[in-house]
């Protein structure tokens, strides 16, 4: 098949292109993806050193992480515990989900949101640390301080990523981006000890598959002119927001590239998956995002949800859908919690195998941000859909907010 010419117009513009200017050029957009790399793990490395190059999965209890250890190791430094003392994940028994891996661990397929007892089956040997949220949220705080630092347009998109405009930063247009992109690494890992990542593009959308090119520690540059190059040649589920039910789909229409989506016309695929999301699909295939850096600004609401590997359904994966369904309320609740917000309007998203998609929420006579109560109210939602049906989304999302 042969794919497009890239184009900054729709393929039903024909309009030419502009005459080279003999003036000053504008300055170029230039959007910065900055994602730590394995942050809590590498928060978790930063305790224990010791654990350096090996497997290492976050997940599952909810104990302060290093109380056990402590107590069987007691004045011993943390860094001088020995290895063997350290649970292994196949010694796990329960219904956690994994929070993130360090990179040796995922190289047997071990990954973010998947069941504890499934990824003891991949990776036995990795070692087991339980969450500890205070801690992350403190690494947080301080690696966007040093960003906020060097470049004041910033994005707060979770605990571990930003978007940055470097448009009109002193060093955002040298060498394309990569220059300020090095001072923030390097600024970062001084003040922190971790490093990150950092895709630079035109926006947003560019920018975020940009920064998984070179992980871990790696700077990617992308311009309009290197869509053909850098980005067609990539599965579609690289772009944010394709998901494995949307990418099944495509696949079967023979489509399983970016580019060979953006070869596709807009009104194909706005007959295959609807109005709003073709045409979507039909932009993203072209690196086409205008969405602003947005700043520090009043949130509505805060949600998190989860695209599943497999549709799931709530009485065959009962056990599986309850971890998933925990874990987002406790995501929930720690976002609201690091972003010093509480909210009363608790409610559920559902998206059907068919991708239709369902909502419910209610409101409580209280302000909350503690993950048990929004799991209770959330579980009063659920009742309230149809969970006969096989779904391929969950979400979970707090409005009302008040400051605390």
């Amino acid at each position: 098949m042969q794919v497009p010419e890239p184009s900054l117009f729709d393929e039903e513009d024909d309009a030419p292109l502009p005459a080279r200017s003999t003036s000053a050029p504008a300055t170029s957009r230039r959007i910065a993806h900055l994602d730590m790399d394995a942050f809590y793990a590498s928060v978790e490395l930063l305790r224990y050193p010791q654990l350096q190059g090996l497997p290492v999965v976050i997940g599952g209890s909810r104990r302060r992480t290093d109380d056990a250890l402590l107590k069987q190791h007691e004045g011993l430094p943390l860094a001088e515990i020995p290895i063997e003392a350290f649970p292994l994940l196949k010694d796990y028994t329960g219904r956690g989900v994994i929070t993130t891996a360090t990179y040796p661990a995922r190289q047997f397929g071990v990954g973010s949101a998947m069941g504890l007892m499934k990824a003891a089956k991949l990776c036995p040997q990795a070692i087991l640390l339980p969450v500890d949220f205070d801690e992350y949220r403190r690494y947080s705080r301080r690696f966007k301080e040093v960003i906020l630092e060097i470049a004041p347009v910033m994005e707060d998109r979770g605990v571990d990523e930003v978007y940055i405009d470097f448009t009109e930063v002193p060093g955002g247009q040298r060498e394309s981006g990569r220059t300020l992109a090095r001072l923030i690494q390097k600024s970062i890992f001084e003040a922190t000890g971790l490093t990150c990542s950092i895709g630079v593009a035109p926006n947003k959308l560019l920018a975020k598959m940009a920064s998984e090119f070179n992980k871990p520690k790696g700077i990617s540059i992308v311009q309009v002119s290197d869509l053909q190059e850098k980005i067609w040649p990539l599965p579609c589920r690289k772009i944010n927001g394709i998901g494995p039910k949307t990418d099944e789909k495509l696949q079967a229409l023979s489509i399983s590239t970016i580019g060979e989506l953006a070869a596709r016309s807009k009104g194909e695929l706005v007959e295959r998956f609807g109005r709003s999301y073709g045409a979507w699909l039909h932009e993203a295939a072209w690196g086409r995002d205008e969405r602003p850096v947005v700043t520090e600004s009043e949130p509505v609401s805060v949600s998190r949800e989860t695209t599943f590997e497999r549709d799931l359904h709530a009485v065959r994966d009962k056990a599986e859908l309850a971890a998933i369904f925990t874990s987002l309320c406790e995501r929930v609740a720690a976002d609201l919690q690091r972003k010093g917000y509480e909210g009363r309007t608790i409610g559920v998203k559902l998206r059907y195998a068919d991708f239709k998609s369902v909502t419910r929420d209610q409101t409580l006579d209280f302000h909350t941000a503690d993950a048990q109560a929004i799991r209770h109210a959330a579980g009063l939602c659920l009742k309230r859909v149809d969970l006969q049906r096989r779904f391929r989304l969950l979400g979970v999302r707090v409005g009302g907010l008040r400051k605390v």
